[in-house]
């Protein structure tokens, strides 16, 4: 089923997920029992990252491939303009279709480790709505695409309202879905979402959440995409050892009520960062499962 379709037709919040290919076999062992947890979810969709340069690519349509067979649900590779041409685009994403995708959650990337500016390939595209119109030219109906939001603006546009014309040309470009990027201030998506309404943004805007079980990977995670961590809740957070069972649950729950609040709220559903672990959702949907079933 496409983006436009699961929440067109959605009766209740979407709940979906993201997985990336681990890698090593002892990734993919652990990812396997992890992913038996995270499945006995209502989720609507599961998305797959793309690793810099394509450095994940087949394993990224392995794991896309495994986790619709094996739970038949929807599934979704995501496709960054990293170290590609047009032509690895095309290859890419036909063999995407090929094995059954219909959506692809399509983003320009961050710059190669290394590096502090984003340098296109040759023939590729230095922006992802350059990357969406030219998939939806070549695809049309074939792919939904879902693009990122940035609640806080983009780490390379600060300015909130130059990140919302940024997604309303990505979204005049065909794509028919926004995740953002995480946030832990539930004002920031409320006023991101209120002036992408304004700028005349109409497809579904549905916040994308990380909860936090371990400060410090965390901390490192949202200083190089520039989100930030409320002061109370860094304060709760490093009152407890780092990655211990207590701020473990301290940001579960703080994940909780932060969804709660959303999805009272009017999202059109939640989208959960997972690192592969299925300890935060599962709190999290055994705490707000009313809201999807």
């Amino acid at each position: 089923m496409q983006f436009k379709d699961i929440y067109r037709t959605a009766q209740r919040p979407v709940l979906s997920v993201e997985l990336f290919p681990p890698k090593t076999e002892k990734g993919w062992t652990n990812l396997r029992k992890e992913l038996a947890h995270i499945m006995a979810h209502p989720v609507g969709f599961v998305s797959v990252t793309y690793g810099a340069g394509g450095s994940t690519r087949d394993n990224t349509l392995k794991l896309v491939k495994e986790v619709r067979d094996r739970y038949d649900v929807t599934t979704v590779p995501h496709f960054t303009c990293v170290g590609a041409s047009r032509q690895a685009i095309l290859d890419f994403v036909d063999r995407a279709i090929a094995e059954g995708a219909e959506n692809l959650v399509a983003l320009r990337g961050d710059p190669p480790r290394g590096q502090t500016e984003f340098i296109p390939a040759p023939d590729g595209f230095r922006y992802a709505y350059q990357l969406v119109a030219f998939l939806k030219a070549h695809y049309r109906d074939r792919l939904s695409l879902a693009v990122a939001g940035y609640p806080e603006g983009h780490i390379e546009t600060r300015d909130l309202a130059t990140s919302i014309e940024h997604l309303k040309m990505k979204v005049d470009a065909g794509a028919d879905l926004v995740i953002t990027q995480l946030f832990y201030d539930n004002a920031d998506f409320f006023r991101f979402r209120e002036m992408a309404v304004r700028a005349g943004i109409t497809v579904p805007i549905v916040p994308g959440l990380l909860p936090i079980t371990k400060y410090s990977q965390i901390d490192r995670i949202t200083k190089l995409c520039g989100a930030s961590i409320p002061t109370d809740l860094r304060k709760l957070l490093l009152s407890f050892e780092d990655g211990s069972p207590d701020q473990q649950m301290a940001g579960i729950a703080a994940a909780i009520d932060q969804a709660g609040e959303l999805l009272e709220n009017d999202v059109p559903g939640i989208h959960i960062f997972t690192l592969n672990n299925s300890l935060a959702t599962a709190h999290m949907v055994e705490a707000l499962g009313h809201y999807f079933e």
